[in-house]
């Protein structure tokens, strides 16, 4: 399918961050042109955003906690790791895509902001995302949510992570997830695969170059091979993890391994509900009010973790 239309006035307009070589950019300066969201249309109503501080094992982590309108007296809870890559991104540049997916799932969304690389390199932001399901899965009363009702979810790097959580929850025995909804997800570190070779010139918004870059701040001294809660793709063993949404984008540099990690779940018996979304590119989850064809899959995400999470 031809990319979706709506998508040209978007990328004409990010144009100039096609030649940006993001691996001799420093992370600050990265930081300061890409975390300051655009106000676009109406803000989604809910009926509470709460600021709230994590008190994890020796930090504290930022959260920011969302209760949709009539979600009945304890509504389940979605935990939501915002991308980034690891290196970029705030609770602010993913305001608008947790209050969408509150509403459209009736859940309680609690967005994480774990520190990121390279100043806090792998594992420490898997560690913020984790240790945040601990203490949430432990507070419920104080969140006023149902907290024996847990999914994860995320999007690019927040999908590695959410798709990490769920890993650590099967092996260090819980909390138990309902759910893992995956968003285009970061799988591996493999820049060779025919969706970088057609998508990955920076075109399409993400690029090679930024991939590359995120994966050498986020691992730091760290080798891939010795990084399995990293590349995820490369774990030998997917069997009993929470069921999964898996959604990929047709002109996305991650395509491929996104599609591959679904593959692996469903091999592994894991219940999966795979989908590539055909004309759209990474990041349009968070540019549904100006694309409106990234509406149906929010839906779609949102009806899945409402059926997990009943």
């Amino acid at each position: 399918m031809p990319l979706n239309p709506a998508f040209l006035p978007i990328l004409e307009a990010m144009a100039p961050l096609a030649g940006l070589d993001w691996e001799a950019t420093p992370p600050a300066s990265l930081r300061a042109m890409m975390d300051n969201p655009l106000a676009v249309g109406d803000v989604v109503p809910v009926e509470r955003v709460e600021e709230l501080t994590l008190p994890l094992p020796g930090r504290d982590v930022p959260a920011r906690l969302y209760v949709p309108q009539g979600h009945g007296a304890v509504p389940p809870l979605t935990l939501y790791f915002h991308g980034g890559g690891w290196v970029i991104g705030t609770l602010d540049t993913h305001d608008a895509t947790c209050r969408e997916l509150a509403v459209a799932s009736g859940s309680a969304v609690l967005s994480v902001g774990y520190r990121l690389a390279p100043e806090a390199a792998y594992p420490l932001p898997l560690d913020d995302c984790h240790d945040a399901l601990v203490w949430a899965a432990a507070n419920g009363e104080v969140l006023g949510v149902d907290a024996t009702r847990l999914a994860v979810a995320g999007d690019s790097a927040g999908g590695n992570l959410a798709a990490a959580v769920a890993i650590r929850a099967r092996d260090e025995g819980g909390p138990a997830l309902r759910h893992q909804l995956l968003i285009y997800p970061v799988t591996d570190a493999d820049f060779a695969t025919p969706s970088y070779a057609a998508n990955g010139g920076g075109g399409y918004f993400l690029g090679t170059s930024a991939m590359r870059a995120f994966w050498a701040h986020y691992l730091g001294e760290t080798p891939v091979e010795q990084a399995p809660l990293a590349a995820v793709l490369r774990q030998p063993d997917l069997a009993g993890l929470a069921p999964a949404t898996v959604i990929t984008a047709e002109f996305d540099p991650l395509r491929d391994e996104g599609n591959a990690y679904a593959d692996r779940l469903v091999a592994a018996g894991v219940s999966v509900d795979h989908a590539q979304a055909p004309g759209m590119i990474h990041g349009f989850f968070s540019m549904s009010a100006m694309v409106p064809d990234a509406q149906q899959w929010i839906a779609r995400a949102g009806a899945n973790l409402a059926s997990a999470l009943a």
